[in-house]
């Protein structure tokens, strides 16, 4: 079974006792995780990307250790936003159509930032059944009351309720409604929410034992994770916010309707903050659509930075910031590519089709620490609740930093080591940080390094509002200032096209162009 194979223990932070503990899953070798999806009304964002991202890569792992994941991740289709904005958008239009079309593309997005997909990705509005009797029970064993077709849970019948809070925060303080001055009277407290909400006119209903209406939003979830996991399952996780209300409410609705209810882990990411250091929303208006951002830079410079801080921090989304992401990501991928390039060289021809290489020459003793450390770094990082950015920041580098150095070697002639030892080396570098890469959600699934490359210059073009054109024009003219020994103008030329992130390089008699940060902010 996985626990007995893996060598560290897996450490998660658990929100509900708060504090980390080793991950110790209900049936040996299984996992069962259930994450909160979006609510599509309108583009995702980038604090949507922080949490799929976060719980990819948590998915990532229990299946590198071993384990036969079974990850659930919903989407809210029918909801009083989606309503609002079909109502904005034009006279009938469909709420359900509109919230197909906006799921379509957050599944595209994830795509693009290689978030794997979930064993299964239910709908509200295909499990009206299972919710319907989740209320039914709900309301046979005392937790539950109906006012005029709607349907409120009683937080006054269930005394545990609040579990989930941050220490200091007090439960009066989130008296549904009170705050907004939205209170309904009716309810025996404010504090109760909505299991099932009675019809109005003119909006999309079901037919259910207390009249037409539609799920309250926090009940989807309680009747989609115990359809597909079972009451009792191992991991639940989404975004900060979601702890309270939601979470706490899926908490006290799943327990009244069924009694053995029990997740073993909560887990919660952390926002994603502006510039500002406010958190970044739909209802502030301060949000990046996920489009906006891979638009202007490739999809794996954004995994790269949200991967660069640890999931449960909040992270301050900047532009230079997003730009030394992508100049990280271009240099693994250009790493990689010449790598590639070198191993099918003419210098490794023949190795490349012998057999008996492994038992003639080994991997060189730098090579092998390194990879050590590297395969050590994401086990053990990874293993204390998802410590991803020791990874980035230290072995990986370390390991893209000795592959060059081979390089360098090969294209300078030094090959102090023989061809074999070389090679090998090389050879076994790749794999281990493809394998590092993969794990992170980092390596392109359809891409060539080539292809990644190219992208990400084609979008760095973009942001400077420049064409290939531009810039061979610039160093045609940086060519002629040399040779005419006006270094300044040279100089010049060069600084320009930095300020736009562009940077010309010079190997041997050829000047080529790659993609830099640019110089100061950058906001």
């Amino acid at each position: 079974m996985a626990e007995e194979n893996v060598a560290m223990e897996l450490k998660l932070y658990n929100t509900m006792t708060k504090q980390k503990e080793v991950f110790k899953s209900k049936e040996p070798g299984k996992v069962r995780m259930y994450v909160c999806g979006v609510t599509p009304y309108t583009s995702s964002h980038i604090g949507h990307a922080r949490a799929y991202v976060a719980f990819d890569v948590l998915y990532r792992y229990l299946k590198y250790l071993g384990y036969d994941v079974v990850y659930v991740r919903n989407f809210t289709d029918i909801d009083d936003k989606i309503i609002n904005e079909a109502k904005k958008r034009e006279e009938n239009h469909d709420p359900i159509a509109l919230s197909c079309q906006f799921s379509q593309e957050f599944l595209k997005d994830m795509d693009d930032l290689q978030v794997l997909p979930p064993t299964h990705q239910p709908r509200v509005t295909e499990h009206m059944d299972q919710i319907k009797d989740m209320i039914a029970n709900i309301i046979s064993n005392g937790y539950g009351y109906t006012i005029d077709g709607d349907v409120y849970f009683s937080v006054d019948s269930f005394p545990e309720y609040g579990r989930l809070l941050s220490g200091g925060r007090k439960l009066e303080d989130n008296r549904a409604g009170a705050r907004k001055g939205e209170v309904d009277l009716r309810k025996r407290n404010t504090a109760d929410f909505a299991l099932w909400k009675a019809a109005k006119s003119g909006e999309p209903h079901w037919d259910s034992p207390w009249g037409p209406g539609r799920p309250g939003w926090h009940i989807e979830c309680s009747a989609m994770s115990a359809h597909y996991l079972t009451h009792s399952f191992d991991i639940h996780g989404g975004g900060m916010d979601l702890k309270f209300p939601h979470h706490e409410n899926e908490i006290a609705q799943s327990c009244a309707a069924c009694p053995e209810s029990n997740v073993s882990y909560w887990m919660h990411n952390g926002f994603v903050k502006d510039r500002d250091g406010e958190k970044m929303s739909k209802s502030l208006g301060n949000f990046f659509t996920i489009r906006d951002v891979t638009r202007l830079y490739h999809p794996l410079a954004l995994r790269y930075f949200l991967l660069g801080t640890h999931y449960r921090s909040d992270v301050n989304y900047s532009i230079s910031q997003i730009e030394i992401a992508s100049d990280s990501v271009f240099y693994i991928y250009q790493t990689l590519r010449d790598t590639e390039e070198a191993l099918l060289s003419s210098v490794f021809q023949q190795l490349r089709t012998d057999e008996t290489i492994r038992d003639v020459a080994r991997v060189s003793s730098e090579a092998e620490k390194c990879i050590k450390k590297l395969r050590n770094e994401l086990e053990t990082k990874l293993a204390d609740d998802l410590h991803t950015p020791t990874i980035l920041n230290a072995a990986l580098q370390e390991a893209l930093g000795l592959m060059n150095s081979y390089l360098n070697m090969l294209k300078k002639r030094q090959m102090q080591q023989r061809q074999e030892q070389l090679f090998l080396s090389l050879t076994e570098l790749e794999k281990e940080v493809k394998a590092v890469l993969d794990v992170l959600g980092l390596l392109a699934a359809r891409s060539t390094y080539a292809e990644v490359l190219q992208q990400i210059k084609e979008r760095a073009l973009k942001r400077a509002e420049l064409t290939e054109e531009d810039i061979s024009r610039a160093i045609e003219e940086r060519a002629l200032a040399r040779k005419n020994k006006e270094f300044a103008r040279s100089d010049q030329i060069r600084s320009d096209l930095v300020a736009k992130g562009i940077a010309l390089m010079d190997i041997g008699r050829e000047t080529v162009w790659r993609p830099c940060v640019r110089p100061g902010p950058g906001e």
